[in-house]
C-alpha cells in the first residue's frame, strides 16, 4: 500500500473509513427526514368526498394514525449538551413531573379502552395511539435524566372504572393542552429560550400531539354518528361532563393549588408564554396558537375533520381582548 493510500491525510483526501461513515451519516439523516416528512403529510389515495361516521371515514382516519407513524427510538435520542444557563432554563420549568405523568395516565388509558374495541383497524389504531403516549413518557424520562431533573415519586398508573370515560378524558385534555402547546413550542423556539438543537429534537412528540388530536376528533364524529338514537343523549351529557371536568380541573379548583404546584404545572400550556420568554401579548400569543395549530394540521387529508372547539373558544377570547 502506498504511503498516499495509507496516510490519506497528507493529500488532504478523506479516507475510506471517514468516507463511509459520511454516507452512513446521510443515508441515516435521509431515513430521519423520510419519516419525519411521512408523519406530516398523509392523504387518503381512494378520491371522492368522504361522509362523516361511514366506514370509508373509519378506514380513513385509522390509517392516518397507523400509516404517519414515526419509528423513532427514545432510547437512543442524542439529547443536545446544553450550556449552563441553557439547562437553568430547562430544567426550570414546572412541567416536568405534570407531563411525565400526564402520559403515563394517557396510555394506561387508552390502551385500556383499546382493549374494548372490537373493530381490529380501530384497535390497532388506538393501540398506536397508546403506544406512542408510552413512547412520549420514555422520551420525557430520558430528557429529565439527560439534564438532571429530579422528579417526584410517580403515582401507580390503573385504569378508570369507566374505560370510555377515560379515553375521552385523554382526548379532550390533548385537543386542550395540544393547541396551545403547539404556540408556546413556537414562542419558545422563537425567543431563543430552548435551544435550536433541543428543539429539533423534542420536534417529532409535538408533532405526534397533532396526529393524536386529529385521530380523536374523527372517532369521536364517527363514533357519535354510529351510536343508536336512544344512546346519543347520555353519551353528549357524558361529553358535557368531560368538558366541565377539565375545566374544573384547569381552573385548579378540583386539585386544588398544593405546596409543589400541581394546578399551575397543570395549567402550563396555557399560562406558560411568560415562562418561555415570550413577549408576545395575549392577542399575539392566541394568533401564534391558531396559526401553529393550522400549520401542524395542513398536510393531512383535508377531508379528515379538524379540531374545532379549542381554536373557536381562542378566537372568541381574542375578540375579547384589547
Amino acid at each position: 500500500m502506498s504511503d498516499a493510500l495509507a496516510a490519506p491525510g497528507r493529500t488532504g483526501q478523506p479516507s475510506a473509513e471517514a468516507r463511509a461513515t459520511a454516507v452512513a451519516a446521510a443515508i441515516a439523516q435521509a431515513a430521519v427526514d423520510q419519516a419525519d416528512h411521512a408523519m406530516r403529510n398523509w392523504t387518503d389515495p381512494e378520491p371522492g368526498p368522504v361522509r362523516i361516521g361511514s366506514p370509508q371515514h373509519l378506514r380513513m382516519f385509522c390509517n392516518m394514525l397507523l400509516q404517519t407513524h414515526n419509528p423513532y427510538k427514545p432510547a437512543v435520542i442524542d439529547w443536545p449538551r446544553l450550556d449552563p444557563e441553557a439547562r437553568q432554563r430547562v430544567t426550570s420549568l414546572p412541567i416536568w413531573d405534570i407531563a411525565v405523568q400526564t402520559e403515563g395516565r394517557a396510555s394506561v388509558r387508552v390502551q385500556s379502552f383499546a382493549d374494548t374495541v372490537a373493530d381490529p383497524l380501530l384497535r390497532s389504531a388506538l393501540e398506536m395511539d397508546g403506544g406512542e403516549e408510552a413512547r412520549h413518557k420514555v422520551v420525557l424520562s430520558k430528557l429529565v435524566e439527560a439534564y438532571g431533573i429530579a422528579l417526584a415519586p410517580e403515582p401507580e398508573y390503573r385504569p378508570p372504572d369507566d374505560l370510555e370515560w377515560g379515553w375521552l378524558v385523554t382526548g379532550y385534555s390533548e385537543c386542550i393542552d395540544s393547541f396551545f402547546a403547539f404556540g408556546l413550542f413556537a414562542a419558545a423556539r422563537r425567543s431563543g429560550f430552548f435551544p435550536a438543537e433541543l428543539v429539533e429534537t423534542f420536534e417529532p412528540v409535538i408533532q405526534e400531539e397533532g396526529r393524536h388530536i386529529l385521530f380523536f376528533v374523527n372517532w369521536a364524529a364517527w363514533y357519535r354518528r354510529n351510536l343508536p338514537w336512544w344512546r346519543r343523549p347520555l353519551y353528549a351529557l357524558k361529553v358535557m361532563r368531560v368538558w366541565l371536568f377539565l375545566v374544573w380541573e384547569r381552573i385548579g379548583i378540583a386539585r386544588g393549588i398544593d405546596a409543589d404546584g400541581a394546578a399551575q404545572d397543570a395549567n402550563f400550556a396555557m399560562t406558560g408564554s411568560e415562562a418561555l420568554g415570550s413577549t408576545l401579548s395575549a392577542r399575539g400569543m392566541i394568533d401564534l396558537c391558531l396559526a401553529e395549530n393550522e400549520r401542524r394540521m395542513a398536510g393531512y387529508d383535508p377531508r379528515l375533520l379538524r379540531p374545532e372547539t379549542v381554536p373557536r373558544l381562542a378566537r372568541f377570547a381574542r375578540r375579547l381582548l384589547r
